[in-house]
């Protein structure tokens, strides 16, 4: 088990995403910060990577898992899927949060100031969020299927008008560390999403949405950064190795 230490938290969730709930329950970001490996994550957070390990270890052997292997999938399977699954959702439950959002500053603001800040930082993300999906339908996300067929026909591939892959795979993984970061500071202001005593059905509702809003969004995440952009880096080096 020491040798499996040195892999990286979204090399574990890659292969079973179950193992996601293990690292939640330590607070250890698997999607943003999925290249760090369970050593450093233990150094740095003070956990016992013995103990740690045991539980990612337990959750592997498991049985009846109902997990999806996304990591054995084509890659433009995954990036359907993506859009489909992922950026439809952020579409779906945006304006419904900041419909809820607007409606809970009028009625609680005044008892819970917080809420203009939550409002605040939710509103950004969507608007961010929306830019960010777009410029992967419109840019990224071609590209790696256009990548796949050319493989499958054994053709020549030509250069991306943003040069390489890297770029802006480099460019969407810091928009998602922007958007964890954000979300860690709803997180904080919510009291991890836990409504107050005062706090009317909407009230719990629309934390509990914001929850899941999170949830989605760090799936979301891990499956580009730990699987669909490291992929999409190597089959481009394959393009280059051919030349």
């Amino acid at each position: 088990m020491e040798n499996l230490k040195d892999k990286t938290i979204g090399s574990f969730v890659a292969k079973d995403f179950r193992t996601a709930a293990v690292f939640t329950k330590y607070q250890i970001d698997f999607c943003c910060k999925g290249n760090r490996t369970i050593n450093e994550v233990c150094e740095k957070q003070d956990i016992d990577s013995d103990v740690l390990m045991q539980n990612v270890y337990d959750v592997l052997q498991s049985e009846g898992s109902n997990t999806i292997d996304f990591d054995s999938w084509p890659l433009d399977l995954l990036v359907d899927y993506i859009e489909k699954t992922h950026h439809r959702y952020v579409e779906d439950k945006s304006t419904i949060l900041i419909q809820f959002l607007n409606k809970l500053c009028s009625v609680h603001g005044a008892n819970h100031p917080e809420l203009y800040k939550i409002n605040e930082l939710f509103t950004e993300c969507a608007g961010e969020l929306s830019q960010h999906m777009k410029k992967e339908e419109l840019m990224l996300f071609p590209f790696i299927k256009r990548m796949v067929k050319t493989k499958e026909s054994d053709g020549p591939l030509s250069q991306p008008s943003f040069g390489t892959v890297s770029n802006p795979i480099a460019m969407m993984m810091q928009e998602h560390d922007n958007e964890g970061e954000r979300f860690r500071e709803i997180a904080s202001l919510t009291n991890n999403y836990t409504a107050p005593s005062d706090g009317c059905t909407t009230y719990k509702v629309t934390f509990a949405m914001l929850k899941e809003f999170e949830q989605d969004l760090h799936k979301h995440i891990h499956l580009e950064n730990n699987i669909l952009f490291p992929k999409a880096i190597i089959l481009e080096e394959e393009f280059s190795e051919r030349a």
